[in-house]
């Protein structure tokens, strides 16, 4: 007796395996774990704080819906041209069925929300991208809405403002996809010329053609913690240029650093910057 009492027992040299029944006692999605700190928080409070870690303050991925229901005030906002469908102009290989998953997985018909809205007291045409939707890439489609955004900004002289998520062009349409930098790029020059003002915000990831074209040519650009931006690959980078590039790279704080954008603003201070620059900029919601 004595001998059972002080001997230690064995620990077991692998975990335990939940059985089905343990897993189902915990309903799925009811936790969130934080891919930077590893910490593991109710989901609600990470849904309640803009989905930016309630720990380390990384910023999760946040649907377009969700972006907007956090800047804009209360049923302000009217969407535009949600019933605009890609098709298939090249006859690319199951590109349909991929539209089709992605319509299915993210509940809408393309990779960017448009519409007009009010953050505090100022009216915006606004552009947010998606990245649930074919990796928030630029089609013909999503070109064109973003292209309506800045002509329904242009025609109300209010401010355009658009939050950018993307893998770049979509290489199932092809050149058609490309054209979409040109054409966005000579609306906001037309926007530009007219007296608008144009802030992008760059959310993670803002890469490819996305980047080189209607990305950064706001007149102020801002990018969350983190976001990584840029136009080629680190990979490819390095092979080309032979060197090894700083750990650091394509994230949104050294382009501040380097003087490529104008500052980096945490999504839970992004609504009042935002009021702020557009009472300073446009008093009253729209220009002279």
């Amino acid at each position: 007796m004595l001998k059972e009492l002080f001997t230690k027992s064995k620990k077991k040299k692998y975990a335990t395996i939940p059985s089905e029944r343990d897993k189902q006692d915990v309903p799925e999605g009811i936790m969130s774990k934080c891919p930077n700190c590893k910490k593991i928080m109710y989901t609600k409070e990470l849904v309640k704080n803009f989905k930016v870690c309630l720990h380390c303050g990384h910023h999760f991925t946040m649907t377009a819906y969700e972006r907007i229901e956090s800047l804009f005030e209360p049923e302000s906002f009217t969407e535009m041209d949600a019933g605009l469908l890609s098709a298939n102009p090249l006859d690319f290989p199951d590109y349909m069925e991929k539209i089709e998953k992605d319509r299915e997985h993210s509940g809408l018909n393309e990779a960017v929300v448009t519409g007009v809205g009010k953050i505090g007291d100022s009216q915006v045409a606004v552009a947010v991208m998606d990245s649930r939707f074919r990796m928030g890439s630029m089609g013909s489609v999503v070109g064109e809405k973003i292209t309506r955004a800045i002509e329904k900004a242009r025609e109300l002289r209010i401010p355009f403002l658009i939050f950018t998520a993307s893998g770049g062009a979509r290489m199932q349409e092809g050149v058609l996809s490309l054209m979409q930098m040109a054409k966005t790029s000579a609306a906001l020059k037309m926007f530009s010329d007219e007296g608008g003002l144009i802030i992008s915000i760059m959310t993670h990831p803002t890469t490819g053609g996305v980047s080189a074209s209607f990305a950064s040519l706001g007149d102020i650009n801002l990018a969350e913690p983190g976001a990584l931006i840029g136009f080629a690959g680190r990979r490819i980078i390095e092979q080309t240029i032979r060197e090894e590039l700083p750990e650091d790279f394509q994230t949104a704080e050294f382009l501040l650093k380097h003087g490529q954008l104008d500052a980096v603003i945490s999504r839970l201070e992004m609504k009042d910057k935002l009021n702020n620059i557009l009472e300073i900029h446009v008093p009253g919601g729209e220009w002279v």
